[in-house]
């Protein structure tokens, strides 16, 4: 095969790789020769299609179990590397053939057992799938037969804890540009890991979530699918909005093996197995000192008792939703190696970030005063307002008119006004630094921080 491929490649040619996909019933092929600047994509020629079958029938004929892929590689030097793909990941998208052509294989050559991913992809039906409708008349249904789901105590942390935990991981791993680690957008979480398992968090209107995701080769699923098993009940107890549209992707192919929704305050589960079983396929969030070691590790090998802290005080900020930049920074330096930009928009998109109103201009605030007290129809006598001046404080402007150069004014007014827009009126009797620590504390207070 391998010198039937190195003929029939193009003049010049330093590298030829090729895959075969082959089943009792079909076939595909994918051979691609390059040299040091271009690659040539090619079909093989009918001889070498017709050894890879008769090599395939031989394996079958020796072990009764053949390969569904053969992959090999030759170079011009003469060196060959030939695999056999026996499905223990799944195959490339480009190479994978209908359920029933697997099936049709299977008939000719049988196997004791089939890899997860597989047996669930040609399986009949999906027993996973919850449409809107589905789950409208499961609901009913478990509600008439008083069917109840199990209460989570301990295994998640409650859902605003994980929800802003999710988000410093992710913030963490864009924060050191890596390609790896889980992610957010409005609403959503979504996470794989190396390991092959993944998740998705939908975090959904009145108070509600939803967790759910698979774990790689989840004994559950292997027994449901190689020994025909009955599928858990993973919806038993679940409320009519727990459907296919805030499910993991692993529900449409069969290979979702955990569900949880948080509703009233509460975790809650059908038949899923306990999430102590599940912790691959979900990112370090259970306490503030495990989300704190994931993100103190993206920010130094080996991390040390400053980021570890500084991890510690953007899990406890997120956690009130008060992250700002300067939170981020202390933990990832704001230089070219980290992207701070990126870790404050996943922050962002969270919503666990302080949100402070800009600070207003100068012009605005003393127009702001400007209006509030001629709306208000105060006497103005000895208050001119054209001669208003501002002065700025942390959180918003001290506007007043200044007392004549000379003259002594007892109780004279003096109006301050947040970034906000919120004004309030003293006078020159209360001293400005007693009565703006009060005003700061009130601006605290309405921006939640």
């Amino acid at each position: 095969m391998a010198e039937d491929l190195g003929a029939f490649g193009p003049p010049g040619w330093k590298q030829v790789e090729a895959a075969f996909a082959v089943t009792a019933t079909m076939d595909i092929a994918e051979v691609v020769y390059t040299d040091d600047e271009r690659s040539l994509r090619a079909d093989p020629p009918d001889a070498v299609s017709t050894r890879v079958r008769e090599h395939r029938a031989l394996v079958a004929e020796l072990d009764g179990e053949p390969w569904w892929r053969l992959l090999l590689r030759l170079t011009a030097d003469g060196e060959f590397e030939v695999g056999y793909d026996y499905g223990a990941e799944p195959f490339p998208p480009n190479q994978i053939f209908d359920p029933e052509v697997y099936r049709a294989d299977l008939a000719e050559y049988p196997r004791g057992r089939l890899p997860v991913w597989l047996a669930a992809y040609i399986a009949p039906g999906n027993p996973q799938q919850r449409t809107p409708q589905q789950a409208a008349v499961a609901a009913r249904a478990d509600t008439a037969a008083s069917v109840r789901p199990t209460a989570v105590y301990e295994d998640l942390p409650d859902f605003p804890q994980l929800w802003s935990r999710w988000a410093c991981i992710a913030a963490g791993f864009v924060a050191a540009r890596s390609d790896w680690g889980p992610r957010v957008s409005p609403s959503l979480g979504w996470f794989e890991s190396s390991r092959r398992g993944g998740s998705t968090l939908y975090s959904l209107p009145n108070g509600r979530a939803v967790l759910s995701g698979g774990i790689w080769e989840a004994p559950e699923l292997d027994a449901v699918y190689n020994d025909g098993a009955e599928m858990p009940q993973l919806y038993a107890g679940a409320p009519e909005w727990v459907t296919d549209s805030v499910l993991s992707p692993r529900a449409s192919t069969g290979l979702m093996s955990f569900v949880y929704w948080w509703t009233g305050g509460r975790w809650f589960r059908g038949e899923s197995p306990s999430m102590r079983q599940c912790v691959s396929a979900v990112p370090g969030v259970w306490t503030v000192d495990t989300t704190a070691g994931v993100i103190a590790g993206l920010a130094a090998q080996p991390a040390g008792p400053r980021e570890r802290a500084a991890a510690v005080d953007l899990v406890t900020a997120a956690d009130i939703g008060v992250v700002t930049r300067d939170t981020v920074t202390a933990l990832f330096d704001d230089d070219e190696h980290f992207d701070i930009d990126g870790a404050m928009y996943q922050l962002s998109l969270a919503g666990v970030v302080a949100s402070l109103p800009p600070e207003m201009p100068q012009d605005e605030a003393l127009f702001r005063v400007r209006g509030h007290v001629q709306g208000e129809g105060i006497d103005i006598s000895g208050y001119p307002l054209d001669q208003l001046v501002c002065d700025r404080f942390s959180c918003g402007w001290m506007v007043y008119v200044p007392v004549p150069v000379g003259e002594l004014a007892i109780g004279r007014a003096i109006y301050y006004i947040a970034d906000d827009g919120v004004l309030e009126r003293s006078s020159s009797s209360v001293a400005p630094t007693t009565f703006v620590k009060g005003f700061e504390r009130r601006f605290r207070e309405r921006q939640g921080i």
